[in-house]
């Protein structure tokens, strides 16, 4: 039971909570979203989604405020972003309005699973769009289902305050194809980062840095998440096809031009790495994970390092990022006036 987590020791683990909130596509209508016990989701062994993956999910979470309230960030930015991917797989996907209202239910049938304020700590949603429809042929399903489930979580580091790792670039893989799927949320984007990630990790590394696949001339984004740079007065982030329009780093961009900071989004060329003086991921899961070196090397199994950029010592982190970061977790938690109207409260 909820009552019986230790908050101080939440992490990113796949907690049971109590419902999931769901609503099936058949015969070209969604029906009444239902609340349904964790353990009584079901599929059709035959489902689409088992066997060629048609799937796609996104993230984002609720926050407890220092002031008591409530409040989901962002959750029409998450809706519309779903919208497009499953247009992409040729789907059918909620509306705006019936995602916003499935992720609230969520969050109030499962209220004891949301932490306190004081923990850095918040409830991550976790919407999924299946083609449930029985096929063995390869044929686009005619039955889906929306689910929206949910699970406590806890930053990284147990802090407010950030820790850079290291990266490495990848050279001897993609992330995602040339006018390829990269910039949707499909499922099948992600298990091909596992064996990357296997070696990088061997290695001694944190995060690989994914180069745009057709000419590795240009960076695209991190394995896990969205690239930014600062450079002088300017925060830098790629300009690219294949890469996942992060809500994170779109509000960063807002959040540094409220601090007096260009953005420039726009291709960047690995060539202007050693240029920047902080490097940084950004996503829903971490909001940000600050790069203190990274190293270019001809394959990610290989001892030789053909260059070195080194941007903190391992573990410090640069001005600008935790500046970015303490301000956007700021609004998120109610500390900061949300000027921009990013947070639902659920009432």
């Amino acid at each position: 039971m909820a009552k019986n987590i230790d908050w101080s020791k939440v992490g990113f683990d796949p907690i049971r909570t109590d419902f999931i909130i769901r609503s099936d596509f058949s015969g070209g209508a969604w029906s009444e979203p239902q609340a349904v016990p964790f353990d009584d989701f079901r599929l059709d062994p035959w489902a689409g989604t088992l066997h060629y993956a048609t799937s796609c999910f996104e993230g984002l979470k609720a926050f407890r405020g220092k002031d008591g309230k409530v409040r989901i960030f962002r959750p029409d930015e998450n809706a519309k972003r779903m919208e497009r991917t499953a247009q992409y797989l040729g789907i059918p996907g909620p509306s705006v309005n019936m995602f916003i209202e499935m992720c609230v239910e969520c969050v109030k049938r499962n209220i004891d699973y949301l932490p306190p304020y004081g923990y850095n700590a918040s409830m991550y949603l976790r919407p999924i769009l299946l083609g449930v429809s029985p096929q063995v042929g390869l044929t686009v399903p005619y039955e889906c289902t929306f689910a929206v489930m949910c699970v406590p979580v806890g930053s990284y580091s147990g802090t407010r305050r950030l820790s850079s790792v290291k990266g490495v670039i990848v050279r001897n893989y993609d992330r995602a194809a040339p006018n390829g799927s990269g910039a949707y949320k499909l499922s099948a984007n992600y298990p091909g980062s596992f064996k990357p990630y296997s070696e990088a990790h061997r290695f001694g590394y944190t995060e690989m840095l994914f180069l745009n696949p057709a000419t590795k001339e240009f960076v695209d984004e991190f394995g896990s998440s969205n690239f930014f740079g600062i450079k002088g007065k300017s925060y830098v982030t790629p300009l690219s096809d294949s890469v996942l329009p992060s809500i994170t780093n779109k509000s960063l961009r807002v959040v540094a031009e409220d601090l007096g900071y260009v953005v420039e989004n726009r291709r960047i060329p690995s060539s202007e790495l050693p240029e920047f003086s902080e490097v940084a991921a950004c996503g829903t899961a971490v909001v940000i994970t600050p790069i203190c070196s990274l190293d270019d090397k001809p394959s990610l199994e290989s001892e030789e390092v053909s260059a070195h950029y080194q941007y903190t010592k391992q573990g410090e982190v640069g001005p600008v990022c935790q500046k970015l970061y303490d301000h956007l977790t700021g609004i998120q938690f109610g500390e900061v006036e949300d000027i921009h109207g990013w947070t639902l409260e659920v009432k």
